[in-house]
């Protein structure tokens, strides 16, 4: 087996020496949680997606499908959670049609980490995968370059240290299920109120032994918009029209018109030639 290899090193300071600066890493916006309970696995996250300093979405959803038994939250770069997940839910399938068997958690992990680190870190998806299989639940966290955390609880995003903190101070080893979803909608509410990159509702999944997993949309709603106290829908009229001037910025053609000019250039054409 060979060792490491630092040839990108070597092509990367030569880049920069060219001019070409090394890219730097996009700040995003995302609060995803996962904790473990006897008998399953909870995912959630918060609906918010950013473009910079705009709110572009209030209510995206950021739990996908791999299979019916494995589900995922994705931090990052959306376009590249959504596809990544989707490439290997496809593979995933292939895989359990050739064996013959439920996929594995752990298998779902191996593909994606193989894939993140083959880019290096440039396919921006930052995710926490949980599921159960034959061996129980399970909860694992991959990073962008291909790293890998597992544990009974995880957070990942531009709120993860809220949302941790929340996590650290709730679990214990005899969580239930109602237990597990009350801790992972309190820690998404921290990373909502102390992370403007993460905001509007609470997303989640349950996913326990010989059930199939559920999905629970907004299932908490605390950035809802107040009743303003009055409208402000004016009236026509209610502003004053200080001066009115009409120009005619396109001169109009009957069709009659247009048509004589038309038989007029052809004759012209005709006597022309």
């Amino acid at each position: 087996m060979p060792g490491l290899n630092f040839d990108n090193f070597m092509r990367n300071r030569y880049l920069s020496a060219k001019g070409f600066a090394t890219p730097t890493a996009t700040a995003t916006g995302t609060t995803i949680v996962g904790c473990r309970f006897d008998g399953g696995v909870v995912i959630a996250a918060d609906t918010r997606a950013t473009a910079g300093d705009i709110v572009a979405d209030k209510n995206c959803e950021k739990l996908h499908r791999i299979s019916p038994n494995i589900w995922c939250a994705g931090a990052g770069t959306a376009a590249d959670c959504e596809f990544v997940t989707q490439l290997i839910s496809s593979t995933l399938e292939l895989h359990a049609l050739s064996t013959e068997r439920k996929p594995r958690v752990v298998t779902c992990l191996t593909l994606l980490k193989q894939h993140l680190f083959k880019y290096q870190g440039h396919i921006g998806a930052y995710l926490i995968v949980a599921g159960v299989d034959p061996t129980g639940p399970r909860l694992f966290s991959i990073h962008a370059h291909g790293s890998t955390d597992v544990g009974y609880y995880l957070s990942l995003g531009s709120g993860s240290m809220a949302a941790m903190a929340v996590l650290e101070t709730g679990w214990k080893e005899t969580l239930t299920k109602d237990e597990a979803m009350a801790l992972c909608g309190d820690a998404i509410e921290a990373g909502i109120w102390n992370d403007l990159g993460s905001g509007s509702n609470v997303d989640m999944c349950v996913m326990e032994v010989d059930k199939p997993a559920v999905l629970y949309r907004n299932v908490r709603t605390p950035n809802q918009r107040e009743q303003k106290e009055q409208s402000y829908k004016f009236k026509r009229g209610t502003t004053a029209i200080l001066k009115e001037d009409i120009k005619t910025l396109v001169k109009v053609v009957e069709f009659d018109e247009f048509e004589e000019s038309l038989l007029k250039d052809a004759d012209q054409m005709q006597v022309d030639a």
